[in-house]
């Protein structure tokens, strides 16, 4: 949950929760839930584009890094985080998740 990347996805568990909860409990027709909707699509789409772009890299510049001659003065510098973002499969599953959850939890009650 507080951490980037990985299987499945918990932001977009998370976002596709909440959007599932509202429109279970205001109703797909209400102004909430087209809130919840666009939020998780924004989510959604950060995770699996811009943020898997910026891991990626993250990574190759890891990789430039090691490659340096020990005298370089970026020689040491501490490895960028790669793990940032999701594959669209890893954020589908988190979505899945979160709407079955959300429809668990609803169901509990």
């Amino acid at each position: 949950m507080l951490d980037s990347g990985g299987m499945p996805s918990s932001h977009s568990a998370t976002v596709s929760a909440l959007a599932a909860t509202i429109g279970i409990q205001e109703g797909t027709g209400s102004p909430v839930f087209a809130i919840a909707v666009v939020l998780a699509c924004i989510v959604m789409y950060d995770a699996s584009g811009v943020r898997l772009h910026a891991g990626r890299q993250a990574e190759l510049l890891n990789q430039i890094v090691c490659e340096l001659p020990p005298e370089h003065p970026l020689s040491n510098a501490r490895p960028l985080r790669d793990s940032l973002g999701h594959t669209p499969f890893q954020v589908v599953a988190g979505g899945l998740l979160g709407y079955i959850v959300a429809f668990l939890m609803r169901n509990s009650n």
